[in-house]
């Protein structure tokens, strides 16, 4: 098989892989009667080590403080985020994951990294380094085409 061969089949699979991430989070929101977005911000305060303020969880998530209370107040009332006042700053909003949230957590995200890191595990030291360069240059080849895509017009006529 010729380089630029394998380079399209590399390629189908990223999006062929990409698609299958999308199908699981569909699959997760629905499961959970949450939307993508709510999901992407449970995914963000599990992540972090501890409470984020709600403008950090704002520029995360790339919405309107508005946006991001709405986000937080559905999140709420499902039972998968607190809200508290920031003891240092009366006027800071600080969301924290709540235990709701860390068993789904368990139960939805946590087999997926298992299995994962078993399928990794047949790669020796330097294939693993490999793999991990080729993630890093497409997420960066992601996010500059993010950017592109998000300051250019509209094509004309639309």
């Amino acid at each position: 098989m010729s380089k630029d061969e394998l380079i399209r089949d590399v390629s189908t699979q990223v999006r062929l892989l990409q698609q299958s991430f999308d199908a699981f989070e569909e699959a997760a929101a629905t499961r959970l009667g949450l939307n993508r977005t709510d999901l992407r911000a449970m995914d963000l305060l599990l992540a972090n080590s501890g409470p984020m303020s709600a403008g950090e969880l704002t520029s995360a998530l790339r919405l309107s403080p508005a946006a991001t209370t709405t986000v937080v107040d559905r999140m709420e009332r499902a039972g998968l985020v607190s809200r508290t006042r920031d003891a240092g700053n009366r006027r800071r909003v600080l969301v924290t994951a709540t235990d709701a949230a860390r068993a789904i957590e368990r139960d939805i995200y946590l087999p997926v990294g298992a299995a994962g890191a078993r399928a990794l595990a047949r790669y020796d030291k330097d294939q693993l380094a490999t793999i991990l360069d080729f993630l890093r240059n497409a997420r960066r080849v992601q996010e500059e085409h993010a950017v592109r895509v998000g300051t250019t017009s509209p094509p004309h006529g639309r």
